[in-house]
C-alpha cells in the first residue's frame, strides 16, 4: 500500500517541456534570439488595450471570448461558432488530445515535431508515434505509415518547429485525402504568418470543408503578445462543442482579449514584423552557409542551424561563446538534434552581430 498519493502511470515518465534560456550568466540584458519571440515587442495599439484593461481587474473575463471571436471570424472569413480559444495553443491542444484520446490509442507526429503535442498526449496515456522526417521535412509516405486502427490524431506544424520547414498544399491535400476520416488531422499554424513560399498553405481553406481538420493559430509571435497567452482553433462544429465542454471557464484573461483585438487590427505592425523577417531570413541563412554550416530552409521567424562536431566546433560551444557575448539562442538537443541551434531573427544589429561572433568562434577564436 502506498503512504501517499501517487501520479496515475506514465506521469513520472513525460519529459517536461524545455522553455528557452532567458539568462547568459555574467550578462546583463542580453539578447534574447532563443523562443521565436517578436524581436520588435507587439502593437503599440495592444500595450495601450492591456494598459486600458487595469480597470477591469476585478471583474470575470467573458468565457466565450466574444469580442475575439467576432475579430478573428471577421478577418480569417470564418464562422465564430467553429472557433475555440486557450490560453496560449498550447492549451488548445492539450484539449484536442483530452477530447480524442482514451489510453491505447495513438496519436502521429514528425519526429521533430513540437513537444507539447507528445506531453499532452501521453497525459492522456496515449501512445506517441514518430515518424521519420527525412531532410528536415515532414514526409506524406512516413506520416500515413504510422496510422494504425487506434490513431485519433496526426499533427503537424505548419511551418515547422524547430526545422522552419513546411508541407506544400499538394503535399498537404494529399495527406488529408489518404488519411482515415476518423483520424483528426491537427495543423498548429504557430508561424503560419511568416510564411511567404508560394507552395505554402496554412491549412484553413482545407479546414472549412472538411469535418477531421483542426487548424491552430496563436497570438505569441507575429502579434508579439506571447506574455498574454492567448491562442484559437478554427474546427469542425461538433469538435469545437466538445472542447468547449471541457475547457475552463475563464482561460483567457480581458486584457488578452482586449490586446489580441487590438494587434489584429494594428495590419502595420504585422507588415513591418513580416518585413523584418522576409528581409534578414535570407540573409542569416546565407550567411551562416558561408560559415560552413547546414542550414535549413526556413519559412519562420527562425532558422535552424547544423553544427560540426568536431571538438571546439560544436552546437553547445557555439551556444556558449553566443551567450559569452550577449546572444542567447536554442539549443534543440530536446529534439533529436544535438548538433543544431535554433535562431530567432532579430533586428539588424542583432543578426550582423551573431554572424561576426560566430565567424569569430568557427575561426577558433
Amino acid at each position: 500500500m502506498n503512504e501517499r498519493p501517487e501520479p496515475k502511470p506514465g506521469i513520472l515518465d513525460i519529459q517536461a517541456y524545455i522553455p528557452g534560456k532567458a539568462k547568459a550568466e555574467g550578462i546583463e540584458n542580453p539578447v534574447k534570439l532563443s523562443s521565436n519571440e517578436n524581436i520588435l515587442g507587439s502593437s503599440p495599439a495592444a500595450r495601450a488595450a492591456f494598459m486600458a484593461a487595469a480597470d477591469t481587474l476585478h471583474i470575470y473575463p467573458d468565457s466565450r471570448t466574444t469580442m475575439v471571436r467576432e475579430a478573428v471570424a471577421a478577418h480569417f472569413r470564418l464562422e465564430p461558432e467553429r472557433l475555440v480559444f486557450g490560453d496560449g495553443t498550447d492549451e488548445v491542444l492539450h484539449l484536442i488530445n483530452q477530447v480524442f484520446l482514451e489510453p491505447g490509442d495513438n496519436i502521429v507526429m514528425g519526429q521533430y515535431g513540437f513537444s507539447a503535442y507528445s506531453i499532452s498526449a501521453r497525459a492522456c496515456q496515449a501512445e506517441v508515434r514518430e515518424a521519420v522526417e527525412p531532410n528536415y521535412r515532414v514526409s506524406v509516405e512516413h506520416m500515413l505509415a504510422a496510422v494504425d486502427d487506434r490513431t485519433r490524431l496526426m499533427f503537424i506544424t505548419q511551418p515547422g518547429n524547430p526545422t522552419g520547414s513546411f508541407m506544400t498544399g499538394e503535399e498537404l491535400r494529399a495527406l488529408h485525402a489518404a488519411l482515415p476520416p476518423r483520424v483528426m488531422l491537427v495543423l498548429d499554424g504557430a508561424y503560419a504568418e511568416f510564411a511567404d513560399d508560394p507552395r505554402f498553405e496554412d491549412g484553413i481553406d482545407l479546414a472549412r470543408d472538411e469535418q477531421n481538420v483542426i487548424v491552430t493559430r496563436t497570438f505569441s509571435k507575429l502579434h508579439g503578445l506571447a506574455a498574454l497567452r492567448i491562442g484559437w482553433a478554427y474546427c469542425p462544429a461538433h469538435t469545437a462543442d466538445a472542447i468547449d465542454r471541457i475547457r475552463a471557464p475563464f482561460n483567457t484573461s480581458i486584457a488578452a482579449q482586449q490586446a489580441a483585438v487590438a494587434a489584429l487590427a494594428d495590419s502595420e505592425f504585422q507588415e513591418r514584423s513580416r518585413a523584418l523577417v522576409t528581409r534578414w531570413r535570407p540573409w542569416l541563412t546565407q550567411q551562416l552557409g558561408g560559415l560552413g554550416l547546414e542550414v535549413v530552409p526556413s519559412q519562420a521567424n527562425f532558422v535552424l542551424a547544423r553544427f560540426p562536431t568536431t571538438p571546439g566546433r560544436t552546437a553547445r560551444e557555439a551556444e556558449a561563446f553566443l551567450a559569452s557575448q550577449g546572444y542567447i539562442v536554442r539549443g534543440v538537443g530536446n529534439y533529436g538534434l544535438p548538433d543544431h541551434l535554433r535562431i530567432t531573427i532579430g533586428l539588424e544589429e542583432h543578426n550582423r552581430a551573431v554572424i561576426v561572433a560566430l565567424s569569430t568562434f568557427m575561426r577558433g577564436r
